[in-house]
């Protein structure tokens, strides 16, 4: 399986957290080797820190993923505590790398989704998803994807509907890897000062006007027409495509979908740190499938090799 022929992790060598410890902690198998290991095993749908290990044992595999033996299950546990503290900076590397690649357009779209965790992760709690209709036990994600279902930023939260602060954070960081031309959203979206946040970069935000907190709702579909009417003479939008636009949201949530066979669907870890790096390591992998895929020849989107 060439999941690793075209992209290079030894960029991970450089992070102070896995340099061997003053006290003596060697380091036996290298980070990249053991990033590998997890990407491999969630590839094949193999979660959680026991399954991985127990997976790398085998030769093949832990040949394959670049190791020079079998890891321990205390190896692979403190590979992910300290993979914790730098798999943001992990993440947005492989968002460079695929921007690079031109895998990115000029649409972005912002969706929230639920994760769900293990009953014995006692820092998850019960939600409510109002897209299922339907109580969960986990946490939830934000995502920000683009062209053929690559996420470009994310952030884990305690419940799938996202607050302010992190819908602001997550389009900033969005903004940051490439501004785009629209940004889109649902209606939720539309209350939250994010569209302001958006039309002073120059992108133009689209979700359908929510008329919460008002007496005197408009007759529009879309917020941003009342700014466009503001400067009609320099601007001309038609509806028509407002609507066209909005159509692609559902790249969004086929994103997510990807994101979730990749491991987002399948958090095994307790407590809320473990758990968001599982997250990540899963929106890591979703990156390496559409680079790998476009390096191949192949259709980016596609989720599998």
């Amino acid at each position: 399986m060439p999941l690793f022929e075209h992209l290079d992790f030894e960029f991970l060598l450089e992070y102070d957290v896995f340099a061997p410890s003053k006290r003596g902690r060697t380091r036996v198998h290298e980070p990249p080797d053991l990033f590998c290991g997890f990407l491999y095993c969630y590839y094949k749908d193999i979660y959680g820190t026991r399954p991985v290990a127990r997976e790398l044992q085998h030769g093949l595999v832990w040949y394959y993923c670049g190791l020079d033996k079998p890891p321990s299950r205390d190896t692979v546990d403190r590979f992910l505590s300290d993979l914790e503290h730098v798999i943001d900076d992990v993440f947005d590397r492989l968002v460079e790398q695929a921007a690079a690649r031109g895998l990115l357009d000029s649409t972005y779209s912002i969706d929230s989704t639920h994760v769900e965790a293990i009953q014995y992760n006692d820092a998850a709690s019960w939600n409510y998803d109002p897209t299922a209709e339907e109580h969960y036990y986990g946490f939830g994600c934000t995502i920000v994807s683009t062209g053929a279902k690559i996420p470009i930023a994310a952030e884990f939260t305690q419940s799938k509907q996202a607050d302010q602060e992190t819908a602001m954070r997550v389009t900033r960081d969005a903004l940051a890897v490439e501004p785009p031309i629209w940004m889109l959203g649902d209606s939720a979206y539309d209350i939250l000062d994010w569209r302001d946040l958006l039309l002073a970069a120059g992108v133009v935000p689209i979700a359908p006007y929510n008329p919460r907190n008002t007496d005197d709702p408009k007759d529009i579909e879309y917020r941003v027409e009342g700014r466009i009417e503001e400067h009609s003479e320099d601007v001309q939008l038609k509806q028509s495509i407002l609507d066209e636009t909005y159509n692609n949201r559902t790249g969004v949530e086929r994103t997510n979908d990807a994101v979730k066979d990749c491991g987002l669907g399948h958090v095994r870890a307790r407590g809320r740190v473990h758990a968001r790096t599982e997250v990540f390591v899963a929106l890591c992998l979703r990156l390496v499938v559409a680079i790998t895929n476009y390096e191949r020849g192949n259709e980016p989107g596609c989720e599998k090799l």
